[in-house]
């Protein structure tokens, strides 16, 4: 019996990823760190964790032949894939009016093709493998863009949304074979990604969306990963769970 819980975290070589990464080593996990274009800034998460027998994969997740490769090499190297954390995901924002059809297009397809189907084929393999071990924990990084609108960026709210819905039906599908899945729904986050948007003029709006008066800290993100992925009740699968500082509330 192993002592020690195997974590793959996609897209950890920073932000909420690598903030994750963290928090499940100290929890005592052995964590698989994905990245797909920064080994140097993935390299400094890796030397962020705490414990050892921590490894380093680089993939392009878009690649579906990649993805079953990585998790093969990940519950080889782990000896047992328990948790899959889906968290790599990109995002843009264009205005709908200062676009072509063939932008449109183009966005769509990237957003789509990273943020919700090589998630869904990471579920696939990652699940295949917890199945095979007698089960684990898939835990997904959403939005709160899934339930409030993104007028800004369609593709990563719809993006997100279809995460949603597959999270929960994939909590059915593979609850009888002890496979929990769970999803976090963030607002915004002080990570590289959102560092951007929250430097200009409207970053106080943003802000003072939450009735804390800032965004969330990759830490914050972090730790409800960690908890998910270690201390969750079996019957919390299917569950949504929001963390955007009252900025937004759904019924």
């Amino acid at each position: 019996m192993k002592s020690r819980t195997s974590i793959l975290i996609t897209g950890a070589s920073g932000g909420i990823g690598r903030a994750a990464a963290i928090e499940c080593a100290e929890r005592g996990a052995r964590v698989a760190v994905h990245y797909n274009g920064s080994r140097e800034r993935a390299e400094q998460t890796l030397s962020a964790l705490a414990g050892d027998g921590h490894q380093l994969f680089q993939c392009d997740i878009t690649d579906p032949a990649a993805v079953e490769q990585l998790i093969e090499d990940a519950d080889s190297a782990l000896e047992g894939l328990d948790v899959l954390v889906n968290n790599a995901g990109i995002s843009q924002r264009l205005r709908f009016d200062e676009i072509d059809y063939a932008t449109w297009q183009k966005t769509w397809r990237r957003i789509v093709d990273t943020n919700l189907t090589a998630a869904s084929n990471l579920c696939f393999c990652a699940g295949q493998k917890m199945i095979q071990h007698g089960g684990g924990r898939i835990v997904n990084v959403s939005s709160r863009g899934a339930f409030r609108g993104e007028p800004l960026m369609p593709w990563y709210g719809a993006s997100k949304a279809g995460m949603n819905a597959m999270g929960q039906s994939l909590a059915q599908a593979l609850g009888p074979k002890a496979v929990y899945v769970y999803t976090v729904a963030p607002g915004f986050v002080e990570t590289e990604m959102a560092a951007a948007v929250l430097a200009t003029p409207e970053g106080d709006s943003i802000r003072n969306q939450s009735s804390i008066g800032r965004v969330a800290k990759p830490e914050e993100l972090g730790k409800t990963i960690g908890f998910l992925a270690f201390e969750a009740p079996a019957f919390m699968t299917g569950c949504i769970v929001d963390v955007n500082g009252a900025s937004y509330l759904r019924s």
